[in-house]
């Protein structure tokens, strides 16, 4: 079925499917509030007012949903945060 004959219920079916993988953000004792802000920034493209309240939710319940989206635009912004020394995944 070409992407002319679906309907647009089937296309927004496709699209939340392709958009259900999340990168989640836990807490830890070694990161600043202020380099767990910029990173988020930097890998996520969030504003810094995204980045700091995904930082409080962070240290104050453990764990936050920083981004989602398909698996293969959230694989390098997670790889970022590893390598910025945060503890994160994909899901």
């Amino acid at each position: 079925m070409s992407t002319q004959e679906k309907t647009s219920e089937e296309l927004l079916l496709e699209e939340a499917v392709k958009e259900n993988n999340e990168i989640i953000l836990y807490n830890d004792d070694v990161n600043t509030f202020d380099h767990v802000i910029d990173t988020l920034i930097y890998a996520c493209d969030h504003t810094p007012e995204q980045a700091e309240q995904c930082s409080i939710i962070v240290h104050y319940k453990g764990k936050c949903t920083v981004k989602t989206g398909e698996y293969e635009d959230l694989k390098p912004r997670c790889t970022m945060l590893l390598d910025a020394g945060l503890s994160a995944e994909i899901i």
